[in-house]
């Protein structure tokens, strides 16, 4: 046996960040729907359980996929889902905007 295999096995969790990058992303989205008055990225990241680093890289994404919109109130950034992405995400077609991204 190689001495250099050891070295090469990969984690299991590298091949399903795909999925938990959607599984976030589905999240968000549905939060933002479920808070018209919106949110900012810090209580995304608390209710998401995602790196407050991770949500604003999304929100970044879904800001520049037109998707989302964030509005300084304050002291504080709050992130608003737009009103025709809110009625796909509460009849359940989240796919179609994730596709969009």
């Amino acid at each position: 046996m190689n001495k250099y295999v050891k070295y090469l096995t990969i984690p299991c969790n590298l091949f399903n960040m795909g999925k938990a990058k959607e599984e976030v992303r589905e999240k968000i989205l549905k939060l933002l729907a479920e808070n018209p008055d919106g949110l900012t990225i810090q209580k995304l990241s608390e209710l998401t359980g995602a790196s407050r680093i991770t949500v604003a890289k999304y929100i970044a994404e879904l800001v520049g996929s037109g998707i989302v919109v964030k509005r300084q109130v304050g002291a504080a950034t709050l992130c608003y889902l737009k009103d025709e992405y809110m009625k796909k995400v509460k009849e359940g077609k989240l796919l179609e905007i994730l596709e969009m991204i």
